[in-house]
Order: C-alpha cells, then structure tokens, then sequence
C-alpha cells in the first residue's frame, strides 16, 4: 500500500472509544495522512461519489482495536528469552543486565533491537517506551537503536537509562555480606559511567535537535530513585519540563528496593515516594514502573499528585516480586499503564499475557468482588500507555487519532463464539489472532508477517551475533553460580526485614 493514499479499513468490526466492548460497532475507518478521518457505514461509496481515490484493507471477520502500548520496556536483553527459570530479582540483574557484560557490538544492538520490536509488534504493540541501558555509552549505541526502529517501523519513545550511585550501594547488606573482591561485579540496571555526562550528552545531542512529528520520540530514564543523587533527580525535572518529556524510573519493585527506603531515608519516612515529591519529580510527566511495595499513604500522594504507574505482572511474579496493590491504585484514581519489561524476565513481548495477568492479579489478591478486570487491563493497554507518554491522540479509534490499529481475525477459535470482545481479547487470546498492524496509517504486518523489512533476512541477522552472546552468558553464569552463597543470605535477611506491608503470597 501506498501510505500517501488514503487506506479504507472497510467491514470490519471495530472496539470504539465508548462503543461496546463486547461486539464491538461494525464500521469502515478512513486513514489519511497517518490518522483517522473518518469512522462511518458506506464510506467507499461515498468516497467514490465524491471522486477520491483511496485503497481498500479488507476488514471482514475482522476485529479493529487500538494498538497497544507497551510502556515498560528494555531492549538491551531481547537476546537472553528463555535463559533462566524462577531468578529473585537482585540475583537476575546480575545475569541479564548490561552492566554485568563486555562491550557489545553495534551490530548486536541494531538486531536485538529489531528482534524486540518484531515480538512487539506481532502482539498488537504499536508503541513501544524502551528504557534501554547501554553501557559503557557508545553515541554509535544510541544511533544503532534509533536506526533500527526507524526501519522496522514501529512507533518508539526511547530513554537512555542512567544513575549516578553505583549499585552495591543501594542493595541491602550486600556491601556487608559480600566479601570485598566481589564488589566490582555487583551491578544494578544502570552504573555510573565516568567517561561521560550521559544526560548532558543526551540534551546536546538529541533533545536539541527533536524533529516534531518523528514517529522515533524520546523520554527521560532515571533508572530508580535509590540509585540517583538528589541533584540528578533535580536535574531530570529540569529537563523533563524544559522539554515537554515523560520520565519513567523504576520504584518498589521487590521488597529489597523498599526495604532500601526504610533504611536510607528516614527523613523522609523511609519513603521514597515522599522524597520524590521534596525533589519536585512527582505529577503527569512521571511514571512508576512497578510500584509492588507501595504504602497505602504513598498511594493516597500519586493520585493527589497525579503521577502514573505502570505495572508489569510477567516479570514481578517470575522475579518473586510481588503482587502489585493494583485494585488500590485503581480506586484511588491513579492512572495505570501496562508493560512486558524484559525479555529475559517476562520471556515474552505479548501484551495478551500481561492483560490477563493484570487481571487475574486482581482476582486473586481481594477476596471482595470488584469491577470488571478485563477491561480495565485492556484501557491500561491502550489509554493508559497512551496516557504515560502523554500521547491523546493514541490509544483510541477516534476521528483525529493516530493510525495506530490491529486488526484480529475473528476466525480463530479463541472467538468462536463471540460473547464478549474485550473479555476474549484478555482472558482467550494468547497473539496467535493478530492478522494486520498499522502504524501511522502504515502497514507493518500483513497476515502475520513484517512488511516493512525482510522478516527472513532479519531473523538472520539476530542468529549471526546470538553466539557471542551465549558465550558471554555462560561465562556470567559461571560467576553468578560462584556468587550464590552470599546472594541467598542477603536474600533471606531482606525477607526477614518488616517493611510496613507484604505482597507476595507465601502460601502460610
């Protein structure tokens, strides 16, 4: 298709902004110039009485819905899907993080980053907020990514990952456990890099020459309060307001980062959610990934505050996380996006996954009736990303939206019958229904395959750098394995601490 023309999606059956989830409203959708003109009955021959030309994506037995946005999400470990079971949090960050790893190839970063977007891509993700760690920084690093989405055609908002405390400082009794010559392998998310003021390079070299318009857009990645100083958090606010930009940081992911607070910040109640208000970073622009550990009273200050959170069921409760207080955060009317993070924690960019764990989560962690889960992961999807990259024109099928749609073949047996659109595409769906992506009025995938590139040639190019990053995996293995005696015992202190509030079921 010609993305100068205009595209009708004609016959489908589409999940409209307050439409009904259930059937969904039969319509046809004009896409001019990378939006949505039009939603009506008989465009097509409205559209040829009046002379235009257009092309015609057939929609039928189709369901038309809103691309996801995957709004937690690291590109830097696509690689290592399926490279470990049942991991604790602290112990995975040293197997899978870039910190922990040789200085990659430029070729190794463009192919995991298209790999990445391609599974993003075919689970219905049309946007996709990669807080992306490379270390040590390389600007050729940076380019790789931004190249690779640019091809690849999927909408990104990119944040270069960064602290500036080192992270054995900001893991409980690890300093203390550790024997001394241990200390240098254990890392975090992000480190500091000495070579270079990443944030200062990021400001001269990208925010300054921001192109409106550019489906490739940018955020800001303060890896997690603990591991930032106060004049880093200050400087991050600055230029998050100078800009106009979306901060993502990670916060209260595991009991240890919270048991962190209790212990660091007794000026401010052991609370790192009251620091961050004293600093000037919470509100709109800011968004909590994860958020297990909050405190009820932290909770009552992100809704006056208005700061999101995005949660992440795949990887909180493969890494022992925890189950995030996701009713609470809802009734208190916080705004709630939902991510995949990691390859190599969740195993899986498949936003179908992630809603029916969202909403499962709720299930089983109130033994009080509550609303209907599944379509409120499903706005956490859509709405929700939308909303934590401050992007109102995505996330929704309405005239003056971008073109950002999925169309799901509704031949497959996870909807036959079709009871419920919304509860099927949560609960049944697993990916295997995705037929079409357009992206910016664009045609991405096209009955299941990647039509902006040679899907073929890139899986090629991803298996030609996989064993030199095996061979490194397996060595870190080795030293992590080395690592565990002293990794278990600072694991069971933590559990042993009281932090205020416990989210993970023992089952006792």
């Amino acid at each position: 298709m010609n993305n100068n023309n205009p595209i009708l999606i004609e016959n489908g059956r589409a999940l409209l902004a307050d439409g009904d989830p259930h059937q969904g409203e039969r319509c046809d959708i004009l896409v001019e110039n990378g939006a949505i003109a039009e939603i009506g009955t008989n465009l097509a021959a409205k559209l040829r009485a009046q002379g235009e030309a257009f092309e015609t994506l057939d929609a039928t037995d189709r369901l038309v819905i809103p691309g996801f946005v995957n709004a937690h999400y690291h590109s830097h470990d696509t690689l290592a899907k399926g490279s470990m079971d049942e991991t604790p949090l602290e112990t995975w960050r040293l197997l899978a993080l870039p910190p922990q790893y040789p200085k990659r190839s430029r070729a190794e970063i463009r192919a995991r980053t298209l790999i990445g977007a391609l599974e993003c891509l075919r689970s219905g993700m049309t946007t996709v907020q990669d807080m992306v760690t490379l270390y040590p920084f390389d600007p050729e690093h940076f380019e790789a990514v931004v190249e690779a989405y640019e091809e690849i055609g999927v909408r990104a908002v990119v944040a270069l990952q960064y602290a500036d405390i080192r992270g054995i400082e900001t893991i409980p009794f690890w300093k203390e456990i550790f024997p001394a010559e241990y200390h240098p392998y254990l890392s975090t998310a992000a480190e500091p890099d000495k070579k270079i003021d990443q944030l200062a390079w990021f400001e001269d070299n990208i925010l300054k020459r921001h192109m409106p318009g550019a489906r490739v857009t940018w955020a800001l990645g303060p890896s997690a309060p603990e591991r930032c100083t106060r004049a880093l958090i200050e400087r991050t606010a600055a230029l998050a307001k100078t800009y106009d930009l979306p901060i993502f940081t990670h916060i209260y992911e595991s009991k240890g980062m919270a048991l962190q607070a209790r212990l660091e910040y007794p000026d401010h109640g052991g609370s790192l959610i009251r620091r961050l208000e004293v600093e000037g970073l919470l509100g709109p622009r800011l968004n909590l990934a994860h958020s297990v550990w909050l405190l009820p009273d932290e909770i009552e200050i992100l809704a006056r505050t208005g700061t999101n959170v995005v949660i992440n069921p795949l990887s909180n409760t493969k890494l022992k996380s925890g189950i995030p207080p996701i009713r609470a955060l809802q009734e208190a009317g916080v705004s709630i996006a939902l991510g995949c993070d990691n390859c190599s924690c969740s195993d899986a960019q498949n936003m179908f996954q992630a809603m029916k764990l969202f909403a499962l989560l709720v299930h089983i962690s109130d033994p009080e009736p509550g609303p209907d889960q599944s379509r409120r992961a499903f706005a956490a999807a859509t709405t929700g990303g939308a909303h934590a990259i401050a992007r109102d024109d995505l996330g929704r099928i309405v005239p003056g939206a971008r073109a950002d749609l999925v169309l799901i073949d509704l031949t497959d047996p996870s909807y036959v019958p079709l009871n419920s659109a919304t509860r099927q595409l949560v609960y049944t769906e697993g990916g295997r229904g995705v037929d079409t992506v357009m992206v910016d009025g664009r045609v991405v995938i096209r009955k299941g395959r990647l039509a902006t590139m040679d899907q073929d040639a890139l899986l090629d190019e991803v298996m030609a750098v996989v064993p030199q990053f095996r061979a490194d995996f397996a060595a870190i293995a080795a030293r992590v394995e080395t690592l565990k005696p002293w990794i278990a015992q600072a694991h069971r202190k933590i559990w042993a601490a009281d932090v205020g509030t416990n989210r993970l079921f023992t089952g006792r």
